[in-house]
C-alpha cells in the first residue's frame, strides 16, 4: 500500500487544504483554484482507468488478423508442397503466382497488424498528454497567485499602478506556503497517470510537470524566508506554547 499513489489520500488532503484557505482567505481567487484542482482530482482517477481500459473491439480486429495471417500461412505452405508435386509448367506458373499473391497480403496483414498494436498505445498517450495538459495549466495559474506577493515591497512607496497588498507579514506567509502545497499536490495528481499507465512518454510529460512544480515552488520558498526574516521575533513564553497548526 505504500509502493503506489492513493488517490483518496490525496483528494483527502486536497480538501483539507481548500478548507484551511477558504477560513484564512474567503472568496480569494487562490481558493477557487483550491476547489478546482480537487475535483479535477476527483476525475482523474475516473480517466485514469477508462484511458487503461483495454480497447476489446480494437484487439478482436488485431486476433481476426492474425487469424487470418496464420490460415494464409498455412495455404502458402499447402501451395508450396503442390508447386513441388507439378510437373505442368502453365499449372506450375499460376500456384506459384498465388503464393507471390499470397505473400503480398500476409505482408499486408503483418503491417496491419504492427499498427493496430501501436494504435492502442497511442490512443492512451494522446488522451493521457491532453489531460496533463490541463494540469500544467493549473500550476501556472497558482504561480500567477503568487506573483504579487513580493515580501520585499512591504513599506516601500505605492504607485498608481501598484497592486494592493492588504495583507499582513503573517498572512502573506500562510498565503506562499498555501501556494507552494498546491503546487506539491498538483504534481502528486498528475503523478496517478505515470503511476497507473507507465508509458514512457506520459512518465516523462509528469516528470516535466513535477520538474516545474519544485522549481515554481522553489522560487516561492525563496520569498517566504524573505517573510520569515522581517517576522518578529517571538517570545521566550510563545516558544514554550503548544504549537497550533493552520
Amino acid at each position: 500500500m505504500y509502493r503506489t499513489l492513493n488517490p483518496e489520500q490525496i483528494i483527502a488532503t486536497l480538501e483539507t487544504l481548500t478548507k484551511r484557505i477558504c477560513e484564512r482567505f474567503p472568496n480569494s481567487g487562490l481558493a477557487g483554484v483550491s476547489t478546482d484542482l480537487t475535483n479535477i482530482a476527483k476525475e482523474t482517477q475516473e480517466k485514469v482507468d477508462r484511458i487503461a481500459r483495454p480497447y476489446l473491439g480494437l484487439r478482436a480486429l488485431l486476433i481476426f488478423l492474425l487469424a487470418g495471417a496464420a490460415a494464409l500461412i498455412i495455404w502458402l505452405v499447402i501451395s508450396a508442397k503442390d508447386a513441388l508435386s507439378i510437373s505442368a509448367s502453365t499449372e506450375l506458373s499460376e500456384v506459384v503466382q498465388g503464393i507471390d499473391a499470397g505473400v503480398s497480403v500476409l505482408i499486408v496483414l503483418g503491417a496491419t497488424a504492427l499498427f493496430l498494436v501501436s494504435l492502442e498505445s497511442r490512443w492512451r498517450r494522446d488522451q493521457a498528454l491532453k489531460a496533463l495538459h490541463e494540469f500544467r495549466s493549473i500550476v501556472h495559474v497558482i504561480d500567477m497567485h503568487q506573483l504579487t506577493k513580493d515580501p520585499s515591497a512591504f513599506g516601500a512607496p505605492r504607485t498608481s499602478s501598484s497592486p494592493d497588498r492588504p495583507m499582513s507579514v503573517y498572512q502573506l506567509l500562510r498565503y506562499l506556503g498555501y501556494c507552494s502545497e498546491l503546487l506539491s499536490l498538483s504534481g502528486k495528481v498528475a503523478a496517478l497517470y505515470a503511476d497507473k499507465l507507465r508509458d514512457p512518454v506520459i512518465v516523462d510529460a509528469v516528470g516535466d510537470i513535477e520538474r516545474l512544480t519544485a522549481n515554481l515552488s522553489q522560487k516561492i520558498w525563496q520569498k517566504i524566508e524573505l517573510v520569515q526574516e522581517r517576522m518578529p521575533s517571538r517570545p521566550a513564553s510563545d516558544a514554550l506554547a503548544p504549537k497550533v497548526h493552520s
